[in-house]
């Protein structure tokens, strides 16, 4: 709201004759208001949304909330402001009202797809894989191409225990977008634990050479080549560079966290029981839990 200001006019002169001067009444202006139209609002709205956006891919998610915050109040009857409050408060961990947001953002727009593909990411991460499989199929209803769909539908399918189609869903995943890494990485997952060790070996080799600095793949294919032959040079290799970029994978409960399966995990802690991997080990087992890239792909 502008300042208020008062302005008064001076005494009147004096009147010759007269004993005193008389003043006029003062008189106070009426403050004006700018009330802004709806386009000045759409407009504001709209900018600060995509002010918001850059501050989310700048990483700054809770400022980003912040901001989207203030979208939805200038913009309540747009969903995409809703959507943006909601993923900027997923990624500050602001998990419940997320889960409002995507609520809110369904009532305005139920058949924008990607509003169902984030409450199934929310309920994967509230570890509610049922729910989030039908959540993800509904959205892969409206938008059967979608290969984020398919990765996140696959991730609930390994939670549920469906190896089978888990393993159907990365693939699809990884055919709608080439260089898809993560979902190739998951297919390897999912094919050791079946016994696939050469095939998951493949997958782990076709991931490294579109994302050569991933730490899961390398750890992953460190393990299953240690497992092949014992002291494996590479392997070593492999696990040396992959401990020192992500430290945080030298925790069985990390590896956990990413949906490596059992026989992974123990072929994992077989190859960093090694006297070649002390030193690397040690090192990891002291910086685990200062970094977490973002990258990884479980």
């Amino acid at each position: 709201m502008a300042p208020r200001w008062l302005r008064s006019l001076a005494a009147a002169p004096l009147v010759i004759g007269a004993l005193l001067a008389v003043p006029r009444p003062a008189q106070a202006l009426v403050p004006y208001v700018l009330v802004p139209g709806n386009r000045d609002l759409e407009a504001a709205g709209l900018g600060i949304a995509q002010a918001a956006a850059r501050l989310l891919r700048l990483g700054q998610a809770e400022d980003a909330a912040r901001l989207a915050a203030l979208t939805v109040q200038l913009l309540p009857q747009d969903p995409r402001g809703w959507v943006l409050l909601a993923e900027s408060q997923l990624r500050s961990n602001q998990i419940q009202k997320a889960g409002v947001a995507l609520a809110r953002a369904k009532q305005l727009d139920p058949k924008n797809p990607g509003i169902w593909f984030a409450e199934g990411s929310l309920a994967l991460r509230d570890g509610k894989p049922k729910e989030a499989s039908g959540l993800i199929r509904q959205g892969l209803k409206l938008d059967p191409k979608n290969a984020s769909g398919y990765f996140d539908l696959g991730n609930a399918q390994i939670l549920m225990g469906n190896r089978t189609a888990a393993l159907e869903a990365f693939e699809r995943a990884a055919t709608l977008r080439k260089d898809f890494w993560e979902s190739i990485n998951n297919q390897a997952l999912v094919l050791f634990e079946q016994g696939k060790e050469s095939e998951a070996i493949q997958r782990w080799r076709r991931v490294l050479a579109i994302k050569a600095d991933a730490a899961e793949p390398r750890l992953a294919l460190a393990a299953a080549l240690n497992a092949s032959k014992s002291g494996s040079p590479e392997a070593i290799e492999l696990a040396n560079t992959a401990l020192a970029a992500e430290p945080n994978y030298v925790l069985d409960s990390y590896q956990k966290e990413q949906l490596w399966g059992d026989r992974l995990r123990s072929a994992t802690r077989t190859l960093l029981g090694r006297a070649e991997l002390k030193t690397a080990v040690e090192r990891a087992q002291a910086n685990a839990g200062a970094s977490s890239n973002d990258d990884e792909g479980s």
